[in-house]
């Protein structure tokens, strides 16, 4: 009997100790949190995308918290995000446009011509390794072999006949397609942009011609017909600078390649 208390009682004694100890740690080692970090971060949408440059929403949440980042960093909660963690941190949020990623080819099945039929890994990163950079005659179209489709958390890119295209509703410009895309094809454009140069070849017209039916060819037209003057050209190829762009919509009516698209 007197052994059986005196094992409860060192039970017990060891309990209280183990007890104590641990209070006493959690105490001294505590972890201090940072509670508008934790508000932020419960307002961000949790998609860990990596979208605005950090590790994570936990990553962007720290630094927006620190004062290191805006409020309005995050691309796929906007600006509805931007402005509940604005009264979170008590600042002003900057008004910011919706952007979407855009893919700037046409070069379908039936427009871009073909050197060869590509039998391998469908991964437009390895084109690279292969001859000319890809089947497709045109060296800076889109290969069509969905590797910006993968990496697409929104399921808002997929390809078409050959061809990448966004859903721009779906779009939450996060740009992982924009930096997994070899060719540097896709950008990200105004949710409200009325046309868009759908074209990124540089070559000159006669070469470009005869790789793709619908590649811009330098031409200059859309630039004399632009009256806001939001087109240029350079190195045989138009851009459209979207702050000056009225959506008139001449240069796309004008060109000749049909290479500037409506993007409504």
């Amino acid at each position: 009997m007197t052994g059986i208390l005196t094992a409860t009682a060192v039970v017990g004694v060891v309990g209280i100790f183990v007890g104590v100890f641990l209070g006493v740690a959690g105490i001294r080692f505590k972890v201090q949190v940072d509670e508008k970090e934790e508000a932020v971060l419960a307002a961000l949408p949790g998609n860990n995308c990596g979208g605005c440059g950090y590790a994570g929403c936990s990553g962007l949440a720290a630094a927006i918290a620190k004062g290191e980042a805006p409020v309005n960093a995050c691309p796929v909660g906007g600006e509805p995000v931007g402005k509940k963690i604005a009264e979170i941190m008590g600042v002003e949020a900057e008004a910011s446009g919706r952007m979407v990623a855009f893919v700037a080819c046409q070069g379908d099945c039936d427009k871009a011509g073909k050197d060869y039929d590509y039998y391998g890994i469908e991964d437009c990163r390895m084109m690279s390794f292969v001859p000319g950079g890809g089947p497709k005659s045109c060296n800076s179209g889109c290969l069509g072999f969905g590797t910006c489709v993968k990496v697409c958390p929104f399921d808002a890119i997929h390809v078409i006949d050959g061809v990448a295209v966004v859903d721009k509703e779906a779009c939450k410009a996060c740009g992982k397609c924009i930096a997994v895309c070899p060719k540097k094809l896709i950008s990200l454009i105004p949710y409200d942009a009325k046309v868009a140069v759908a074209c990124s070849s540089t070559d000159k017209g006669p070469v470009t011609m005869k790789a793709c039916k619908a590649g811009c060819i330098g031409c200059g037209i859309c630039v004399r017909n632009c009256p806001s003057q939001a087109v240029t050209v350079s190195e045989f190829h138009a851009a459209i600078d979207q702050e000056k762009c009225t959506g008139c919509g001449a240069c796309a009516e004008k060109c000749p390649k049909k290479a500037i698209v409506g993007v409504e």
